[in-house]
């Protein structure tokens, strides 16, 4: 084999990659499951799509090795394949944030401006964390903050919250956080909270960003 066929398998090989990511939906399925294994039925209420339609980008998700996937019982579950396709997601939002203007606009214009909502840094949450000075909540759902949350956070999934308002510690400062920047489960959570006279606030980074800095500063 020459060097110029082996170059053409192997980019050709690289190109079977990009095609399976080159789906918006597709893309929001594995960010889905960057919070850990989910069936074929949560993926699809998560991402507001039918189950034919998951399924068959499940499908080519996995013919790209993208994805795994287990039965049990009646119910098919799929997991990322490796932790490295998580870590590779971490890179293209940073990528388009860093290259792409609309990115940035569209974070800026509905992410910040719309939510009017202010926020606290990892750096900031650790510190006042350390010092007792917040509360911190994990409004995902409960399977996903058993996989992995930031250390002290309590579970309150969003669709909870509300009932369990009279469960959080009288005149505490609350910080809500979901699974990442361009998730707005977080934001609901601060909205409901300060509609009931709560001070809070959204962190906007997730438990893979918390690990990452507290890996730096091991």
């Amino acid at each position: 084999m020459n060097e110029r066929n082996l170059k053409d398998l192997l980019y050709q090989e690289f190109a079977r990659i990009g095609k399976s990511l080159s789906s918006p939906r597709r893309l929001e399925i594995l960010d889905v499951l960057t919070q850990g294994p989910k069936t074929v039925e949560t993926l699809a209420k998560s991402t507001n799509m039918s189950i034919a339609n998951v399924s068959q980008h499940l499908k080519t998700l996995f013919n790209s090795r993208m994805v795994n996937y287990k039965k049990e019982g009646n119910y098919v579950i799929y997991e990322l394949a490796d932790e490295i396709i998580a870590d590779f997601l971490t890179s293209l939002h940073a990528l388009s944030e860093k290259q792409l203007v609309q990115v940035q606009q569209i974070k800026q214009e509905f992410l910040n401006d719309k939510l009017g909502m202010e926020g606290v840094t990892l750096s900031e949450l650790k510190e006042r964390m350390e010092k007792g000075e917040v509360l911190l909540l994990d409004v995902r759902p409960p399977e996903e903050y058993e996989k992995a949350h930031i250390p002290g956070a309590i579970s309150i999934p969003i669709e909870e919250l509300e009932n369990k308002l009279s469960s959080l510690p009288p005149n505490c400062e609350v910080v809500a956080y979901c699974r990442g920047p361009y998730c707005l489960m977080s934001a609901e959570a601060v909205e409901i909270l300060r509609a009931n006279g709560i001070h809070a606030f959204r962190l906007e980074e997730g438990v893979r960003d918390w690990k990452q800095i507290t890996d730096l500063g091991d």
